[in-house]
């Protein structure tokens, strides 16, 4: 009864907080303080443990799972759980999940230090010298079938455990267990991938943050026709984002498309960035920027056009062939179903839209805690008959997915093949694929 309340007072905080983000002065999304930033993360880590670690864990018949970390050299999912105050972690940190017989979690932190509030401390080094033998006294006290290790081959995110740790574990660990251990990797990846309500909520706020950046970056307030140059606007993009106190996962890039006889190429593009250009009128402009805030990325591109003198809009073919792009995105997320792997939908969208005259590309993957997160990848730029490994895994509900896509288009007026490249941020749940703060419909305009 009393973590009923308890629950039900921080989802109401959460609440309140995510409702006064919404009024502002200005047309800009709000930013929470450091200070509310960190109130924000520890809630929502310890809602997560409360609520989706006890299904996560039975539905992938896990008894334990231990996570293993030394400072500076952290596991990626155990910097997901720790508090926000905590940047890294401290000495040997030990986290330790098991199902209780209430069919609860219970989650301890083997470690030098107290970790927060979502963790029972579960060594005291007055009584017991050893951390490895605390931890083998907790491991002793339930007994479990198994215990999951976070090692894997297909996601990097669940693969955290390393080999020194590894050994010392196994060093310490009773003869017993030995033949326990299995791979965390299905909880692992279930963990980082499933979103609760309380975040799907926030995740919308963040999405608006990064589109109304890039609104500003393309806009006659940035951009001097004739003067700025594309890198020019990529580090006044790195510069915004320091400014609204925020981070960047990956160094955006801006891309150029106009009337010459340079031609698209993939390879170019993702390997070695793009040339650094002063921007025309007449300009097709594309931006790819993601955040980080709140411990969730984002990742979007969206395409300008730079009008030209007398202009007021853009031109007509340039309007049509992105509508191509969102015709090519509906083809795709129309795909999605529940138990469907990242290739089937793959497959099944590219044959939709080439059937229908398209020519695409699709690269899309999940979007979480990682910028490039664990869960089912759909594609890859340069892997379009499918992906091995990650690529074979399911799509479930309630998961995040960075919507990434290209459709060519031949201009006539331009007698060349442009890619329409767009990238929204989106829900995949119960109801079917959603964008967050929606997606782009309607080229911005650079007046």
């Amino acid at each position: 009864m009393h973590f009923t309340k308890q629950l039900l007072l921080y989802v109401s905080l959460l609440t309140t907080l995510v409702l006064s983000l919404f009024v502002k002065a200005d047309d800009a999304p709000a930013i929470l303080s450091m200070k509310e930033r960190a109130a924000f993360i520890d809630k929502i880590t310890e809602l997560r443990v409360n609520t989706l670690m006890p299904s996560l864990m039975k539905q992938h018949n896990t008894d334990m799972w231990l996570l293993i970390s030394r400072e500076y050299n952290e596991d990626p999912i155990l910097k997901t759980m720790l508090p926000a105050t905590w940047l890294s972690a401290r000495r040997t940190t030990i986290l330790l999940f098991a199902l209780n017989k209430q069919g609860g979690v219970d989650a301890y932190a083997i470690a030098p230090y107290k970790i927060g509030n979502v963790f029972k401390k579960g060594w005291d080094k007055q009584t017991q010298p050893s951390q490895w033998e605390a931890l083998n006294t907790l491991i002793e006290q339930y007994k479990p079938r198994n215990i999951a290790l976070n090692t894997s081959t297909d996601w990097a995110h669940a693969d955290g455990l390393v080999l020194g740790d590894y050994k010392t574990l196994m060093a310490n660990l009773p003869a017993t267990y030995h033949n326990k251990i299995i791979s965390a990797e299905p909880l692992a990846v279930a963990w980082l991938e499933q979103r609760i309500p309380e975040e799907v909520k926030m995740y919308k706020h963040i999405v608006a943050i990064a589109h109304h950046i890039i609104a500003e970056g393309f806009s006659g307030k940035t951009i001097t026709v004739g003067k700025t140059t594309s890198d020019d606007l990529v580090w006044w993009f790195r510069e915004r984002v320091k400014e609204l106190k925020l981070q960047t996962w990956f160094h955006p890039s801006i891309a150029i498309q106009r009337a010459d006889a340079k031609s698209f190429d993939h390879e170019e593009s993702f390997t070695n960035g793009y040339d650094d250009s002063v921007i025309q009128a007449g300009d097709l402009l594309h931006v790819d920027f993601g955040i980080t805030y709140l411990r969730l990325n984002t990742d979007t591109q969206q395409h300008a056009y730079v009008l030209k003198e007398n202009e007021t809009s853009a031109p007509s073919y340039l309007v049509e062939a992105l509508k191509s792009g969102n015709k090519l995105q509906d083809i795709f997320t129309s795909q999605f179903a529940v138990g469907k792997t990242g290739n089937e939908v793959l497959a099944a969208a590219r044959k939709a839209a080439i059937d229908q005259g398209l020519k695409p590309t699709i690269y899309t993957h999940p979007l979480g805690y990682h910028g490039h997160a664990a869960g089912t990848t759909l594609g890859m730029w340069d892997s379009q008959q499918g992906v091995p490994g990650d690529g074979d895994y399911p799509l479930h509900l309630n998961t995040a997915y960075s919507i990434e896509l290209n459709n060519a288009v031949f201009i006539k007026q331009w007698n060349k093949e442009i890619r329409i490249m767009l990238e929204e941020d989106a829900i995949f749940d119960k109801s079917g694929v959603w964008y967050l703060n929606g997606r782009q419909t309607q080229l911005l305009l650079v007046k």
